[in-house]
């Protein structure tokens, strides 16, 4: 086991990266964990993604985010998050997966496990902040883990002059709709509810409302997936049942954050809002010393925090932390 660190972050994300930045800046050792790639999260986004929100509103550790544009695209984000890890030499581990964080005395045990097997690290305090975009909601229903039936959306050329069914009616189902028709797709939206839902973006809910009205874009509301297969997806809606045939289906029905992590990180959560037992003012948990950061905070209420409004969340856990270890 090497040497006891001051904070250890859970996840390689843009809240991770902005509290290892944070640490770095204050003079505390720090290491950010991450199962997967630097900013994972992002690289499922779709290829040609711009971002809703500017360019300042994403700027993280006092890093100007120079680019010509006030939106930034998620190839442009991906840059600038690395740039970010450069300047701050942050050091990170990553394809590394935290099992669980255990407490030993006033100090903390994180145990992961990597390519090389099992990793034991011992820190004062612990920053959990995986964010919730790699645990997609599923539908449950039969032939959901079929090849063809996705819950990634990266671009439209890999559909072009098929018919996709997409499933959902929040901005992702919104907005993968308009981009496949606009790029030679034939679309069919299904949602259970009787119409989008108030949270779609401003300028994309009258689009696509315009283009359902018009025909351009089929869509079922009101209308549920009992199952996909050879296909075809099965739709029920007021007792009346049929199929649609398709070429691929995409499920966007959004995402919940692994509370199971944070369980095994002895974090409380709440069993119904699955919001994580913490203090607002220093996001410090149940768990002495272990913190909680980002969309994680939300629990099932995923649209009310962002990457621009929980980067206030890096100083705050790293200020308390330095006023611990101060005494």
């Amino acid at each position: 086991m090497s040497e006891t660190l001051d904070l250890l972050v859970v996840g390689g994300g843009p809240t991770g990266i902005a509290i290892g930045a944070e640490a770095k800046r204050a003079g505390l050792s720090t290491l950010l964990v991450d199962r997967g790639p630097l900013a994972a999260n992002l690289l499922d986004f779709p290829l040609f993604m711009e971002f809703f929100t500017t360019r300042d509103l994403l700027e993280i550790a006092d890093v100007p985010f120079s680019i010509p544009h006030a939106k930034p695209t998620r190839r442009e984000a991906l840059a600038y998050y690395s740039s970010v890890v450069r300047l701050y030499q942050l050091p990170l581990a990553l394809h590394e997966e935290v099992k669980g964080v255990t407490a030993e005395g006033a100090e903390l045990v994180t145990v992961s496990a990597g390519l090389d097997g099992e990793r034991r690290r011992r820190s004062r305090a612990v920053a959990v902040a995986t964010g919730y975009f790699h645990n997609q909601r599923l539908l449950g229903a039969p032939g959901e883990d079929s090849e063809w039936v996705r819950h990634r959306y990266l671009e439209p050329a890999l559909h072009f002059s098929e018919h996709v069914v997409v499933i959902g009616g929040g901005n992702s189902a919104a907005e993968v709709a308009l981009d496949l028709w606009r790029n030679g797709v034939e679309v069919t939206l299904v949602h259970r509810g009787p119409e989008l839902k108030r949270t779609v973006k401003y300028w994309v809910k009258p689009d696509l409302e315009n283009r359902i009205a018009e025909g351009a874009i089929t869509a079922h509301f009101d209308t549920v997936v009992s199952a996909f297969g050879d296909r075809r997806v099965a739709l029920e809606s007021d007792g009346r049942r049929w199929q649609v045939e398709a070429d691929a289906a995409y499920v966007l029905i959004g995402y919940e954050p692994d509370i199971e992590l944070q369980r095994r990180c002895g974090i409380d959560v709440d069993p119904e809002t699955l919001i994580p037992s913490f203090d607002p003012e220093s996001c410090e948990t149940n768990m002495p010393g272990v913190y909680v950061a980002g969309t994680l905070q939300a629990g099932r209420d995923t649209g009310r925090i962002f990457i621009e409004n929980s980067r206030e969340h890096a100083p705050k856990i790293v200020g308390h932390l330095k006023r611990r270890l101060a005494g």
